[in-house]
């Protein structure tokens, strides 16, 4: 680690006494958070444009608000944002990838006839960079999607059309682990749902999981590909029915061994995921978490520093659970600079899983066996008032990148420089 400043590390050394003081290793803390990799989401960076040339609205139940000036137009734009981003959060990570997405050199290639030959610079620049990479198919934007149904529709040949889009992201996601030496999670989410009452809840679930065993026909290394799939309660145009639903995906990822996917936003308001999170991993060995801050009915607002956020960084670490998740971000914020947004999102996730790692965890546990709630209760209270702020700045200047709020004044040099010169 870097040698901090001076007030820093006066301040770094008091908090440690205050952990030590409750059997915490601030040391072994910041060791373990520095091997955490949270795969950054690329549609961030252009609102969900992709650089396809089909000129499909969005759709699927997604929409982006906001016209902030500076937004990513071209992949080489998107990297030089992403680096940028990348600079300013604590530790290496990785990023996360959907199809439409390729480099097509302006050529209308259509979903079922991706390859890997269109992604060769991303991995290239992941290679530069010394990234992971995730990816995703994408299952929206596109004329054969235009009535809200894909692996669940009623017509076989589109069916067979994004059958095979899927496989193609596969083998995409495979070449992702091999060039790089790191397995690929490549996570199915699909719009497929009704607006109003359906007559037949049954048929589109029996389609789309005879869709998804032909995409998954083919068996992949895991050591190169892992496959994920992600449901969601309700989306603009599917309020009344999701194909995909929770507990569909629960029970297919169970059955046919794969990594379940939860998204932060994709549940009741009242819901948290956090309690999902020890229930599911009884059943299965890996999960993939998709950290968003669901608010009303909206899945994808900025990450923040919520009680639902360190809530959900606490099941993971006090349950020894940090290598069976796999991390990784997912909202769209158009109406503020979109650099920052990937920072906030990323350095709060950060901080919260160092919080959960600062916390007197066998302590707290000691008191419950014992029956003493009252104890419990104080001291998780107590715990909130510790001084996780100094470790946190401690952490960040001895990753080389800003403490506090400094990392700001780079991202609006940036915005200046780069961002206010793009038409």
């Amino acid at each position: 680690m870097h040698k901090p400043k001076r007030k820093l590390g006066r301040a770094f050394a008091l908090a440690c006494e205050r952990y030590e003081a409750l059997g915490v290793s601030v040391d072994l803390a910041l060791r373990r958070l520095a091997r955490v990799h949270v795969s950054l989401h690329c549609w961030q960076g252009d609102d969900v444009g992709g650089f396809e040339s089909f000129g499909a609205e969005l759709g699927g139940g997604l929409a982006v608000t906001g016209n902030y000036p500076g937004k990513a137009r071209t992949p080489d734009q998107l990297r030089a944002d992403l680096e940028m981003a990348l600079s300013l959060i604590p530790g290496k990570h990785r990023l996360n990838l959907h199809a439409f997405y390729g480099e097509f050199g302006g050529k209308p290639v259509d979903r079922d006839e991706i390859s890997t030959e269109h992604f060769r610079n991303w991995i290239g620049w992941a290679k530069k960079n010394r990234l992971g990479l995730d990816f995703n198919p994408t299952y929206f934007a596109h004329p054969k999607a235009a009535d809200g149904f894909t692996l669940a529709h009623r017509d076989n040949s589109i069916r067979r059309f994004w059958i095979e889009h899927g496989r193609r992201c596969r083998e995409i996601g495979a070449a992702f682990g091999q060039a790089l030496g790191t397995p690929c999670v490549t996570n199915i989410w699909i719009p497929d749902g009704y607006k109003d009452t359906p007559a037949d809840r049954k048929s589109p679930r029996e389609r789309l999981a005879e869709s998804l065993d032909a995409i998954f026909q083919k068996p992949i290394s895991p050591r190169l590909n892992l496959d994920a799939v992600e449901p969601k309660l309700f989306g603009i145009g599917s309020e009344s029915y999701v194909v995909g639903s929770h507990e569909f995906y629960l029970g297919y990822a169970i059955t046919r061994k794969k990594l379940l996917c939860l998204d932060a936003g994709h549940f009741h308001p009242t819901e948290t995921i956090s309690d999902k999170i020890s229930g599911v991993l009884q059943f299965l060995p890996e999960i993939l978490l998709h950290v968003s801050r669901g608010l009303h009915w909206d899945s994808d607002h900025v990450v923040t520093f919520t009680d639902d956020l360190q809530a959900i960084a606490r099941e993971i670490v006090a349950n020894g659970y940090l290598d069976r998740v796999h991390l990784g971000l997912d909202y769209f914020d158009a109406s503020i600079n979109r650099v920052a947004a990937w920072v906030i999102g990323a350095r709060s996730l950060l901080r919260a899983l160092l919080v959960a790692l600062l916390e007197p965890t066998e302590h707290l546990r000691a008191l419950e066996a014992e029956g003493d709630h009252t104890a419990r209760l104080a001291l998780q209270e107590e715990v909130k008032h510790l001084p996780s702020g100094a470790v946190w700045d401690y952490f960040c200047e001895s990753r080389g990148v800003p403490a506090g709020g400094t990392w700001l004044a780079e991202v609006k040099r940036h915005e200046k420089q780069v961002l206010s010169e793009r038409s």
